[in-house]
């Protein structure tokens, strides 16, 4: 895969008119987007569609957990879409209903770890008993065994957790900054060339791309970025 198939734009943007103007701005440069709760809840999901129709690949990030029939039916109705990857949080039960219901489809179905804002004392106020570390190694080889397609993770965890589930499984990371730019509200983040190195298959950049003041060239240079490092 070159760095094209690997960079995933975040469209964290409030309304369509936005994001619309994110994906016109950056063009032919980049070809997956990510859609999560803000988008979706504003005509997002429609969006997604034509997006996948016009051939752009979506990540749409839903992160689903449910009991086992909700979690299957979703799935089976983003099949439809033609989505790409689809999250869901890495609870054995969630991700085994996940897998069945996408079985002999192209979704790649992602297990969420613990997210990039999280540090030991969010977890442990939460009330768990595993440092991030631990708890992303633990729900990796829970996601292994259920058949997933992929892993999420804070880049910091891209190198233990792909010596866990090898080669072949994606391994997407979020909380991505190119350096000198503001971490805002994550807590494990690497740059771009770090996290490739690391061992991420696929990166998910929003902020330092559509916040920026040109996100096409923002865009490029963390492409440059990545296939300097590839």
């Amino acid at each position: 895969m070159t760095a094209r198939d690997r960079l995933i734009v975040g469209l964290d943007v409030p309304n369509l008119q936005e994001a619309e103007k994110v994906v016109s701005t950056l063009g032919e440069d980049i070809l997956f987007y990510k859609i999560g709760y803000q988008l979706a809840f504003a005509g997002g999901l429609e969006f997604a569609r034509d997006l996948a129709a016009d051939g752009k690949k979506i990540f749409l990030d839903m992160k689903l957990l449910d009991i086992d029939n909700t979690v299957a039916s979703g799935v089976e109705n983003i099949i439809k879409m033609g989505m790409s990857m689809l999250t869901l949080h890495a609870y054995p039960k969630a991700m085994r209903a996940a897998v069945a219901a996408a079985k002999g489809s192209d979704l790649c179905l992602l297990g969420v770890t613990v997210l990039t804002s999280m540090d030991e004392q969010d977890l442990i106020a939460a009330g768990y008993e595993y440092d991030p570390h631990t708890l992303v190694l633990r729900r990796a080889e829970q996601a292994l065994l259920a058949g997933m397609g992929g892993i999420v993770c804070s880049a910091e965890e891209s190198a233990a957790v792909r010596k866990i589930i090898g080669p072949d499984m994606a391994l997407v990371t979020p909380g991505i900054r190119p350096a000198g730019s503001d971490k805002g509200d994550q807590k494990r983040v690497m740059t771009p060339a770090e996290a490739i190195k690391a061992g991420s298959s696929h990166l998910v950049v929003a902020r330092p791309i559509v916040k920026a003041a040109d996100p096409k060239e923002a865009a490029r240079a963390i492409l440059a970025e990545m296939d300097a490092a590839l």
